[in-house]
């Protein structure tokens, strides 16, 4: 059960940010201040979601692997330690300013710099968060050992 669970939210998670990411990138390109300022605030909402994603995943993710001594659970534990360094320092401060800049239609070279940060920083949480995913998929679906005949 906790494994189902810890794998829901990681998915959740990754959900999330993708689409937060893919959001902020398709708001710019329209090149529409309104658009832009509603996907800042829809971004920040959206935290609702994804900071109980991140908490679930986290706290079932260490609690999954811990006496777990394989390289690949030391992997996804110090990918995880990034990924909540990342929100907590930049992502989740940069949604919570942007959000209020483009409120306020404030897009100068403050606002570009800071969400060219939040763009990089959102790639590499989902980067991280896609390997994560693929290694715990792949702790799941172990092959099972060769018994020897005779």
């Amino acid at each position: 059960m906790k494994a189902k669970l810890h794998a829901a939210a990681g998915g959740v998670a990754l959900l999330t940010v993708s689409c937060f990411w893919i959001a902020t990138i398709a708001a710019e390109l329209t090149g529409n201040a309104e658009i832009i300022a509603t996907a800042k605030a829809a971004i920040l909402a959206g935290m609702v979601v994804l900071i109980p994603a991140m908490i679930v995943a986290g706290g079932t993710g260490f609690s999954l692997g811990k006496g777990w001594r394989r390289p690949v659970v030391q992997h996804k534990k110090r990918r995880m330690r990034i990924v909540a360094a990342n929100g907590l320092l930049v992502l989740l401060p940069s949604a919570y300013v942007l959000a209020g800049w483009a409120a306020e239609g404030r897009f100068d070279t403050a606002f570009i710099i800071l969400q060219t940060l939040e763009l990089a920083a959102g790639a590499v949480n989902i980067a991280l968060l896609s390997l994560n995913m693929r290694d715990g998929l792949a702790l799941r679906h172990r092959p099972a050992r060769a018994v020897r005949a005779g």
